[in-house]
């Protein structure tokens, strides 16, 4: 299991620079840690999907908040704070981060289309 040794926020950019014990780093954008949280809110609950967060390109991280020797509680400037980012997540995250991202562009330009083409009624 890879541990997180250091992180660091760059409050322009808004991105958190994640290092790994494994001489490894991850540079994530707060948007996709906002839209990735590991909270009941974002996951949805049991196994149904995850749910689709949508307009958080400007968020940011006010107040990162160790827990214990195993996670951070990321405070988000736009009040989210419920989702608990453990080492494993991070891991996970770092791993998967061009296909989680990819498949979360994916289902807003979805959900756009989707917006965009709402049959209208018409009535003579």
């Amino acid at each position: 299991m890879k541990h997180v040794t250091k992180v660091h926020y760059h409050s322009v950019s808004k991105n958190l620079d994640v290092y790994f014990d494994d001489d490894s780093k991850a540079v994530f954008s707060c948007e996709f840690l906002r839209v990735h949280s590991p909270s009941a809110e974002v996951q949805g609950h049991g196994s149904g999907p995850m749910k689709l967060v949508l307009n958080k390109q400007s968020v940011g991280i006010k107040k990162i908040v160790p827990v214990g020797h195993y996670a951070l509680r990321l405070d988000f400037d736009d009040g989210h704070n419920s989702g608990l980012f453990s080492w494993n997540y991070f891991a996970k995250l770092q791993e998967q981060q061009t296909q989680l991202w990819n498949e979360y562009l994916e289902r807003v330009s979805e959900n756009t289309k989707n917006k965009d083409s709402v049959p209208i009624k018409f009535i003579p």
